[in-house]
């Protein structure tokens, strides 16, 4: 499984893209899609929601189950992606093309706290085991 090296990852699977806007793009990674299989609906936090790192801000389901989405950083919400709302298999075709909200980060020192691309590798072999 290839795991793009310019994201930060939480332990909960979502990965983060800090923007040259200064906002973060957060979705869900490649490996907690295809746990879930096959997307049915997608449910994105609205737009102007001010989030904490750790909230529950969104839900993802397919046929197999339910999962929430936890914000990776604190911010407030300044997207959602609307074509998921038609087209939730866009998560399984490309996981991390496929972004669920963005937001504005009230600190982006709560990147550093996040796992990269070589950690979160790390934790998904400890995972397997």
């Amino acid at each position: 499984m290839s795991i793009p090296n310019d994201l930060k990852y939480t332990k909960s699977h979502e990965w983060v893209r800090l923007e040259d806007d200064g906002t973060a793009t957060i979705g869900i990674t490649q490996h907690a899609q295809e746990l879930l299989g096959d997307m049915v609906f997608v449910e994105t936090p609205a737009v102007g929601r001010q989030l904490k790192q750790g909230d529950e801000c969104a839900v993802v389901e397919s046929v197999k189950a339910a999962a929430d989405v936890y914000a990776p950083i604190t911010g407030e919400v300044t997207a959602a992606n609307p074509e998921l709302a038609s087209a939730p298999e866009k998560i399984n075709q490309d996981a991390y093309a496929a972004w669920l909200f963005r937001l504005k980060p009230a600190n982006t020192a709560d990147l550093e706290k996040l796992l990269d691309s070589a950690g979160y590798q790390k934790l998904l072999e400890s995972e397997d085991h």
